[in-house]
């Protein structure tokens, strides 16, 4: 049931196996009715943000949007279960995925249009460590041409599938098995978005809450019909190694992945396996460069890896990393610089999350309180302004304003991109950890552990 309720302020290895598609599943679920009434799917009147930061580079930011004032909710939208990921919005539609393995499609407004569950999402008794219940759909979707790319959980065996479902009524188009050999699916977890290039849906994974299990870094492609054998990169590290920021899969300007690695089985006197990384792949899942510190080792014994955060493309001239370290550093874009070829590195923050981009600069999600950081023209990084530290959510950029989540709080800020000071707060409900807002029209969406607030500018 969906209702519409006040909101009260209170190793390289390139893997290919044969193609996983199935049927198209369950019968269509009937839409609920809403206190708002029913709605049907008419033309788009909102832009699009049809991807994890609207785009696929994660930048982040919205090409059009009203500067605001007076922030108001206009709907709490409860769903079946939390939302972790962040919504999508494509001709018209929001895309709202729960961990109950349902879809849901609403209008502007937050009506049900449709809804689809796609099975019996895994519970933590089911799992070897964790801290989601149940688990269901994790990472950001990704929508091109009227389809959207979601990635379920199952219970029963626990087991992970990319479905492609019609933005227009929910429609399942497809399913494919993405637990490829190599790691065990209790462990693996798709908590990273997914993004499209090359003529595939890219899907990441990474490990649970507490690092248990066989599990490895893993990006794995699937054509975007469904059709054909999928094709994956592991990190060549014997365990670890997960690519799990909420930012999963960032794709450049020529169309190459980058993704940020976690802390691997390696350690210091160890061979270099690739972890505590950003690496770039083609799109034939083949590694094509990469960096690391060259503290990697030690930074792998103490959980201090880049993996927190998703790469930073500033333009075409240069990457942003940060981690769980403190460290910041700045890359060069087609030439990473392997172990320790970094441009330019400094003492920052310990950030987690999506960096937002405009221009030459990043808004970085550090766990005390957003960094504003400018990237000058030979690569060196100079802090502009450190927001509230209580203010550490991933940010988006649209109307003037930085747009990000006190999450303890449950409190959404609009921040003045000039001084980071709050220029407009509202109370959105309970929010998960890595919580991003997305942007369209005159609204920020935002997902929370009952579904979605949504809030007017």
């Amino acid at each position: 049931m969906i209702r519409l309720v006040p909101l009260l302020l209170a190793a390289a290895l390139v893997t290919a196996c044969t193609s996983g598609r199935q049927s198209a599943g369950p019968p269509p679920t009937s839409p609920a009715t809403t206190s708002a009434g029913s709605s049907s799917a008419g033309p788009s009147t909102v832009d699009d943000w049809p991807a994890y930061h609207g785009n696929p580079a994660r930048t982040g930011k919205a090409a059009t949007f009203p500067t605001p004032g007076t922030l108001r909710v206009l709907a709490t939208v409860r769903l079946d279960a939390a939302v972790y990921a962040s919504p999508i919005v494509a001709q018209g539609i929001t895309i709202a995925p729960t961990e109950n393995d349902s879809v849901y499609g609403l209008d502007a407004d937050g009506r049900q249009l449709w809804r689809r569950n796609l099975g019996e999402p895994a519970r933590r008794s089911d799992l070897p460590c964790g801290n989601i219940d149940p688990s269901g759909i994790t990472g950001t979707p990704v929508y091109a041409n009227g389809v959207v790319y979601v990635v379920a959980e199952y219970r029963a065996p626990v087991r992970h599938e990319l479905v492609a479902l019609s933005i227009r009524d929910g429609a399942v188009r497809w399913r494919a098995n993405v637990d490829l050999p190599g790691a065990d699916p209790v462990a693996m977890q798709e908590r990273g978005a997914l993004a499209i290039a090359g003529g595939r849906a890219w899907v990441p994974f990474g490990g649970r809450a507490g690092d248990c299990g066989n599990y490895k870094g893993r990006v794995v492609g699937v054509p975007l019909d469904g059709n054909g054998a999928p094709i994956a990169y592991t990190v060549p590290t014997p365990r670890e190694g997960g690519i799990w920021a909420p930012p999963g899969v960032s794709v450049d300007a020529g169309g190459r992945l980058l993704v940020a690695v976690g802390n691997g089985e390696h350690g210091r006197g160890d061979a270099y396996d690739y972890s505590d990384s950003v690496l770039q792949l083609g799109v034939d899942a083949r590694l094509v460069d990469s960096f690391s510190p060259t503290t990697w080792g030690s930074d792998n014994e103490g959980d201090l890896d880049l993996g927190s955060q998703g790469p930073a493309l500033i333009g075409t001239k240069w990457v942003f990393i940060a981690g769980k370290s403190g460290t910041g550093y700045v890359l060069r874009q087609g030439h990473l610089g392997g172990v320790g070829g970094q441009v330019w590195q400094g003492p920052l923050c310990r950030s987690f999350g999506g960096a937002a981009v405009d221009g030459d600069v990043v808004y970085v999600p550090c766990d005390d309180g957003i960094r504003a950081v400018r990237v000058d023209s030979a690569g060196a990084a100079h802090v502009l302004w450190h927001a509230s530290q209580s203010i550490a959510g991933s940010p988006v950029l649209g109307g003037g304003r930085v747009w990000a989540l006190e999450q303890d709080a449950g409190v959404l800020h609009a921040l003045d991109p000039a001084s980071g000071q709050s220029t407009a707060q509202v109370y959105v409900g309970v929010t998960s950890r890595f919580a991003t807002p997305a942007l369209s029209g005159t609204h920020v969406l935002v997902p929370t552990l009952a579904g979605l607030t949504i809030v007017v500018v």
